[in-house]
């Protein structure tokens, strides 16, 4: 289990593939640390698999303050926990900052999340100078689904690919420790992996990525929604919520997740 960034920074030069699952409750959060999960994210999905909403956009700031509480419960001090800044938690600078330290000082994580390009590069130089990691969120925004017309694949053309990478490079160059790349080509997912110096962590971005992540709830099999092609569900063969989990981690240690059906 990785406790600190520098840590997780060197799995990512050892070509450690990093595994990471959602978390929203200390049992479950107890039961991936103890299965080997090396990062935890209190995603705003919890919208969708824990609420029942429709989508990420009616979570809000204590939400995420009150699930991190719990998984860090759950999980202890020595794992190291990513929260999700909701809709609206970060439209300005000064916002930003007062909602990340919340975060992190309430809620007890290690890194705070955003989903949004270049325009965030001074919200993201902002927190980096007071000393808060911040992990990108580029490809699929989900917060941004109203916009984008829905879940579905982004940097399918040239230009849509391009644009992902001047964003991930600006945010890069003002402070983002990590990038979570969501629903793109596998192409894209391993060309922003051998340019950028930050770890990228894929769902549905290819095997190329440093790390791989998924909703929990979708990876045991779980979830309500429909899923999309890059979840891949480990319950069937194995009967248990933990040997599930514990094969989701040596399948992306070894590269066997995500296999070529799981990609674009």
């Amino acid at each position: 289990m990785s406790a600190t960034l520098s840590q997780l920074r060197k799995m990512q030069q050892n070509g450690e593939k990093i595994t990471c699952l959602t978390a929203y409750d200390a049992t479950f959060a107890a039961l991936f640390a103890d299965a080997g999960v090396d990062m935890l994210m209190v995603g705003d999905s919890l919208g969708m698999v824990v609420q029942g909403q429709s989508s990420t956009l009616p979570v809000s700031v204590d939400h995420i303050i009150y699930h991190c509480q719990n998984v860090r419960r759950g999980c202890g001090d020595n794992m190291f926990v990513i929260a999700d800044m909701p809709f609206m938690a970060y439209a300005e600078p000064e916002q930003a900052l007062h909602n990340a330290a919340r975060l992190m000082q309430e809620g007890k994580a290690n890194m705070v999340k955003m989903e949004g390009g270049s325009y965030l590069s001074e919200t993201f130089s902002l927190l980096s100078r007071q000393g808060i990691p911040i992990c990108a969120h580029l490809g699929l925004q989900p917060q941004s689904v109203n916009k984008i017309g829905g879940f579905k694949l982004q940097g399918k053309d040239e230009a849509q690919a391009q644009r992902i990478i001047d964003d991930a490079l600006a945010l890069q160059d003002s402070g983002a420790d990590m990038l979570v790349l969501e629903c793109v080509p596998a192409t894209l997912g391993q060309a922003l992996t051998e340019r950028l110096s930050m770890a990228v962590i894929g769902i549905g971005a290819g095997p190329a990525c440093d790390g791989q992540v998924l909703v929990c709830y979708d990876m045991l099999g779980i979830s309500r929604m429909h899923l999309p092609r890059f979840v891949k569900n480990f319950m069937p063969q194995k009967g248990n919520v933990r040997d599930a989990v514990e094969a989701f981690v040596r399948a992306v240690k070894s590269g066997e997740f995500p296999a070529p059906e799981h990609g674009y």
